[in-house]
């Protein structure tokens, strides 16, 4: 039989096994996990890094606490693969996407969101622009992928964003309801070019409006640490801040990024802070494929053994980890104009660039690449360790499928995210074809953007007509072209370049889709409908294209055709507001020849739905007005219409339908206003017959 002081021993080292267990359970706890990506960000911008340029208080404040790597490097300068080469963990080499308007992730590789959701995470993601749009591919994983940054036309010369502020604070509202461990990943793309930074970065940086957007970035940020450190999560939360890439703002004759792969452009910041790291900085080299596997090592979950990258873990922590080579690449003029592909590595100090003039730095000595060693230096080696490289990091794996899709290289115009699907014609290259080579045309693309925006609309088209007059197959040239001339209301002359444009570019799925949707702008609907469907044989998985082909059927009055259409476009881009919009105005001509009270409650449905994922979508208030007023709500569609003139002041169809619809309810004084508008704005442009029925609507309002 047990003494008392026996049963008094064991209960005591029972509550403290317990307690221990209960410790052990407390450990055992996942880290949450925080991402961050900041575009087009150069390493030099943040002051932990620099300091010569501006200050970063709160991501310097990041680094403070974690672990900065001052030698992080990008596999590609464009904003799509590289976080494809983040969230997977793979170079190009394996997953197969190399450019932002070419390529989908295939769904057959597990990205990281999937990893930690498979692990008990909850996952969300919201990024700032389009070039992360869900039809890219990178969605499967996240319970939420926000990526609502607004609606833009298929023509509009600048893409829409969102700023860092609503990104932050719409990731905030999904923290503050999670409760288990989480993974948010949160894109930030305002340093990206246009440099447009909101007051008082905009006053403070005037004279470099790059350093006021970083600037910007910063200050967003702190309302997102703030928050850590309230709720108690920074001691939980494994953050990682990085960049797709950098910004090259001129150096080796590049603006901005995407055509070289020099360090301006592939070196990017990292740091790293979490539960148990040791502030500290590392020299050794690292790159974006290795963010995955050191997450796995931090959270501690099982590492995928797909995975080509490294967990940075032991070096953090003061061990030794062998150094592997890290892949470069810059294909984006290779997909977009058939120019040689740029190619590379870096391993140790040795940076090698396999292109027709091939290029070798020192960058411990040489670090911004002004010395080319290439003309000095055997190359044997360094051929024979980039085979070895493509052989030893290639893999077969289904390959990222191919998208050009229209909308997608319109609002990518600005900065030339733009492709075309035919493979390029050469096999072999040489130094006429070297990217070097050919950075006059490129950088002359660069200053017609430039001065166009500028408003030296003479100026740009002059520079696109001097290209044009010396490459043939410089796509680029003639779509913005094109362009520059419906801006000035010169369409007829718009057409005319597009059709130089296939005429000497037959294979061109860009061309060819640019010349079929403005043949429909144009209102020549048999000649669009033909154009686009020879662009459709080419690449059919391209919403826009199927967007325009039903616009065209629409106009001509072929609406079981038209419906077709929408619905595949529908089928590729289920969230796009501008189709949703002309799907409404599609079910409302539908009414009008039917008479079906089905056909109108579509229409209803796909106005509301557009408008909800672009509440500043003045066509969508428009349309749902027609809609509401044919409805008998006469009430709701006046509300509709002042809300599409409050978004578009100067938008037709709104001031002309409100002028309507108050003079039949007897308001002449408020009709009068609207006409009155609508005359100043559009009476030059109106027929005779427009002209006189206008004129007799204002008597009438002052008829009293």
């Amino acid at each position: 039989m047990k003494t008392p002081k026996k049963i008094f021993l064991f209960w005591m080292l029972g509550i403290l096994l317990l307690c221990s267990l209960l410790k052990a359970g407390e450990k055992a706890e996942r880290s949450n996990v925080l991402l961050i990506t900041i575009d087009t960000l150069r390493p030099d911008r943040l002051s932990c890094y620099d300091s010569r340029y501006l200050a970063t208080p709160n991501i310097d404040g990041l680094a403070q606490k974690g672990v900065l790597f001052s030698r992080a490097f990008a596999h590609n300068p464009m904003t799509l693969p590289s976080h494809a080469n983040i969230l997977l963990g793979l170079t190009p080499l394996v997953h197969g996407v190399h450019d932002n308007a070419n390529f989908i992730v295939a769904k057959e590789f597990t990205n990281l969101a999937q990893w930690l959701k498979s692990r008990g995470y909850s996952t969300a993601a919201f990024v700032g622009a389009f070039p992360l749009d869900s039809r890219f591919g990178l969605t499967p994983g996240f319970d939420v992928y926000d990526d609502n940054y607004g609606s833009q036309g298929p023509n509009d010369l600048t893409f829409v964003e969102r700023k860092a502020g609503v990104v932050v604070d719409l990731s905030l509202g999904w923290l503050d309801k999670r409760r288990g461990p989480w993974f948010l990943w949160l894109h930030c793309f305002d340093p990206h070019q246009p440099y447009d930074p909101p007051e008082p970065y905009r006053t403070r940086f005037k004279d470099n409006l790059y350093d006021g957007e970083v600037a910007y970035v910063d200050a967003a940020l702190a309302k997102l640490f703030g928050f850590l450190r309230e709720k108690k999560l920074e001691e939980r939360t494994l953050t990682i801040l990085t960049a797709d890439h950098g910004e090259s703002l001129g150096e080796h004759g590049e603006i901005t990024h995407g055509y070289f792969a020099y360090n301006a452009t592939l070196h990017v910041p990292l740091i790293i802070s979490g539960p148990g790291l040791r502030p500290g900085r590392v020299s050794r080299n690292a790159s974006h494929i290795d963010i995955f596997p050191t997450v796995c090592d931090f959270v501690g979950i099982d590492t995928p053994a797909f995975l080509q990258g490294q967990s940075l873990r032991p070096v953090i922590e003061g061990k030794n980890l062998p150094l592997q080579p890290i892949y470069f690449e810059a294909l984006t003029a290779y997909y977009n104009r058939g120019w040689a592909p740029l190619k590379g590595y870096i391993e140790g100090d040795e940076k090698y660039m396999d292109s027709p003039i091939p290029e070798l730095y020192d960058i411990d000595k040489d670090f911004l690449e002004q010395k080319n060693l290439a003309t000095e230096t055997n190359l044997g080696a360094c051929r024979q360790k980039f085979e070895k490289l493509l052989k030893t990091q290639s893999a077969a794996a289904p390959p990222a499928r191919q998208k050009i899709d229209r909308d997608t290289a319109e609002k990518l115009r600005s900065l030339g995210y733009i492709s075309s699907p035919q493979a390029p014609a050469k096999k072999t290259f040489t130094a006429k074809d070297d990217l070097k080579t050919l950075l006059p045309y490129h950088v002359k693309w660069m200053r017609a953007v430039a001065a166009y925006s500028k408003g030296q609309a003479e100026e740009g088209i002059g520079l696109l007509k001097d290209i044009i007059a010396e490459r043939k197959d410089f796509d680029l040239a003639y779509t913005y072209l094109a362009n520059f001339y419906k801006k000035q209301m010169r369409l007829k002359d718009a057409v005319a370049v597009l059709l130089d444009a296939y005429q000497n570019n037959p294979a061109s799925f860009r061309i060819i889709t640019t010349y079929g949707i403005f043949l429909v702008d144009a209102g020549r609907f048999d000649e669009a409908i033909a154009v686009l469907k020879k662009g459709l044989g080419l690449i059919d998985f391209d919403p826009e294209v199927w967007n325009y082909l039903g616009v065209a059927h629409w106009n001509k009055g072929n609406y079981d055709e038209a419906l077709k259409a929408y619905e595949r476009a529908l089928a590729l881009d289920e969230d796009y507001p501008y189709l949703i919009n002309n799907l409404g105005s599609l079910h409302l001509s539908i009414y009008l020849k039917t008479q079906q009270p089905e056909a109108l409650g579509r229409a209803v449905e796909e106005f509301k739905r557009a408008i909800v994922l672009d509440p500043r979508y003045a066509s969508a208030y428009n349309g749902l007005g027609a809609a509401l007023k044919m409805a008998g709500d006469t009430d709701g569609a006046i509300e509709n219409w002042k809300k599409a003139v409050e978004l578009k002041p100067d938008y037709d169809f709104p001031l002309y339908n409100l002028g309507l619809t108050y003079l039949a309810k007897g308001d002449k004084d408020r009709a009068l206003g609207y006409f009155r508008k609508y005359k100043e704005k559009f009476y030059a442009g109106l027929s005779p017959k427009e002209k006189e029925k206008l004129d007799a609507l204002i008597q009438s309002c002052l008829n009293k």
